[in-house]
């Protein structure tokens, strides 16, 4: 919740935990950490946005089945469900060859394999319960300006519109996207690679229902994704919206970007086909240039590095954002089991078990997620083949269908008390 800043700007304000960024990553560690015994500050530049309103252009979030568990375990699934799409099949396909994959729900003995929310709604549920929990103080709009680490503490200098202040903490959790300030201000280098991709996200509405299907169709320009999402007010019943993650080459998106409304279907209709019948109406679009970008530590003294700040993904899979929830789960736990005991939750045993923790899932889900980018971008014949019998294998095999399932719903490794729906407290 916000406060009067203008009270507190030449006094130091002690915290145990001071997360840097308000995003839906950081808000939902604020979220986990809400009734521990733990005083914790959020500060962002900018405040989640709830409009009173859906709109047609709301922007979407896939969630994995292991994602929707942690909300239920931290008592918010129940407030996101009714606007969640549920994925009840996958269909991943590669464009113009035989290569065909497909996971059910049902196989899986779950009602989902994930889910489409729209982040409106995803940061609703998140404020409102921010804002109810005494021990969390959300404070924005604020950047971070400085950043020193200490034996006991670390102090980070925060401008806000009312001026400078200061924020003792024992913990401080860089939540603050890709271009991390907290990385930077502890001198944290990345590796990067660009793959001169770029996804162009809208929302669209087909002439058929989607049915509750989620389609992965690989082209020579990188994945093409249609995932289910409810209907807007004043869509037929009968159609189907869906939200649109297109990647293409970074040379084609101006081209696509300039496309009136008609010409964007037509031109989107060739490359996915006619599976969901005709595509009838294209939203808002939006360009993000895709980039892999992974720190070489997750952890500082008195610091650790979850969602974006330690690692963006190819969007192929939509795995980015449930690796950062899986981030918040382990995390707010370790946090958790310290608050009882009375122990340091800065303290540099806690913030390694986190690393050694999270180590395997990043790096699993970081080779995956290239990998399918690389492979099924790649044009040679002897690839193409490999790739399309691999497909048919999963299509065709039941262990191989649990295993790609497991990984994508985000089961599979060591799971966090939150990630087997059991809550923190």
């Amino acid at each position: 919740m916000a406060s009067d800043v203008g009270a507190h700007q030449s006094t130091m304000t002690e915290c145990d935990v001071l997360i840097v960024g308000g995003g839906m990553v950081g808000a939902s560690l604020a979220c986990a950490l809400a009734r521990l015994p733990l005083r914790v500050m959020v500060i962002d530049g900018t405040p989640l946005r709830s409009p009173a309103q859906p709109s047609y252009d709301d922007r979407s979030i896939a969630l994995a089945y292991g994602s929707s568990s942690i909300f239920s375990a931290m008592g918010l699934w129940e407030s996101m469900v009714l606007r969640a799409a549920p994925i009840r099949r996958i269909h991943i396909s590669d464009r113009g060859r035989f290569g065909v994959a497909r996971l059910d729900a049902a196989e899986q003995r779950v009602d989902a394999l994930g889910y489409v929310l729209e982040t409106r709604v995803l940061g609703r549920v998140l404020q409102e319960r921010i804002g109810a929990a005494t021990n969390v103080e959300f404070l924005c709009p604020a950047q971070l300006t400085a950043l020193e680490v200490g034996q006991t503490a670390a102090t980070a200098r925060i401008h806000t519109e009312h001026g400078e202040r200061c924020v003792r903490a024992a913990l401080v959790v860089g939540a603050d996207g890709a271009g991390s300030s907290v990385r930077q201000q502890l001198g944290i280098a990345v590796r990067r690679w660009d793959y001169g991709q770029t996804a162009i996200i809208a929302n669209i509405s087909t002439e058929k229902s989607h049915d509750h299907v989620a389609y992965e169709r690989f082209t020579d320009t990188g994945p093409l994704a249609l995932l289910p999402l409810h209907s807007a007010d004043g869509e037929p019943a009968t159609s189907g919206r869906c939200s649109l993650v297109w990647t293409a080459r970074d040379a084609q998106v101006d081209a696509l970007m300039a496309l009136d409304e008609a010409g964007f279907l037509r031109a989107l209709q060739d490359r996915f086909g006619y599976r969901l019948g005709r595509m009838i109406r294209a939203g808002e679009r939006h360009a993000y240039p895709l980039a892999l970008v992974r720190a070489r530590t997750h952890v500082h003294a008195r610091v650790a590095l979850i969602g974006n700040a330690a690692h963006t993904l190819h969007p192929v899979a939509g795995q980015g954002f449930n690796l950062g929830i899986r981030d918040v789960a382990v995390l707010a736990e370790l946090l958790a089991d310290a608050a009882r005991q009375g122990s340091d939750v800065g303290a540099a045993a806690l913030l390694q078990r986190y690393a050694q923790w999270r180590r395997h899932d990043h790096s699993v889900m970081i080779a995956f997620t290239d990998g399918l980018a690389r492979l099924f971008s790649n044009p040679l014949m002897p690839v193409a083949v490999a790739r399309d019998l691999g497909l048919l294998a999963v299509d065709l095999l039941p262990p191989l269908r649990q295993f790609l399932a497991r990984r994508t719903m985000g089961m599979a490794g060591r799971l966090s008390r939150l990630g087997r729906g059991l809550p923190l407290h």
